[in-house]
């Protein structure tokens, strides 16, 4: 935090009549975060080696951020589709663990996975929230 006060005084002194922000981003899963497909499915492998982006474009509750269970659409290589966040980035609730990335999970219209396997461990809190997590849980293959 220090750094960022320094570097905005250095600025502000080189531009005096310009005033320069220094708020930290916010963490949270709204519309147009980046997120990572941790599932095997071809269009989320497709997407990791072309380089590009799975943006969320719809968060599936009121206030509209994106916690971890929370199903939201994301568009992957043009298309759009569901998936159920299973890591966040953002500061968590006691005995919630937090990730180094945002990963979401892509599912069909009827709930069902699109891939056979997730590469990275999921939340066990996810055993307990409201939804149709089993099937995802059953495809997971570590747990933190």
């Amino acid at each position: 935090m220090n750094l960022c006060r320094n570097f905005s005084y250095s600025l502000s002194a080189s531009l005096p009549n310009r005033s320069i922000s220094t708020t930290c981003c916010l963490q949270e899963l709204r519309k147009l975060a980046r997120v990572k497909v941790v599932d095997n499915s071809m269009l989320g492998r497709k997407a990791v080696l072309a380089g590009k982006k799975v943006k969320i474009i719809h968060v599936y509750n009121k206030p509209a951020i994106g916690y971890i269970g929370d199903k939201v659409l994301v568009t992957v290589m043009g298309e759009k589709k569901k998936a159920y966040i299973v890591g966040c980035v953002q500061k968590q609730k006691p005995n919630v663990p937090k990730f180094d990335t945002n990963n979401v999970v892509l599912v069909e219209e009827s709930g069902a996975p699109t891939g056979t396997r997730i590469r990275v461990p999921i939340p066990s809190c996810l055993r307990g929230k409201e939804g149709d997590f089993t099937k995802i849980l059953s495809i997971a293959t570590k747990f933190v």
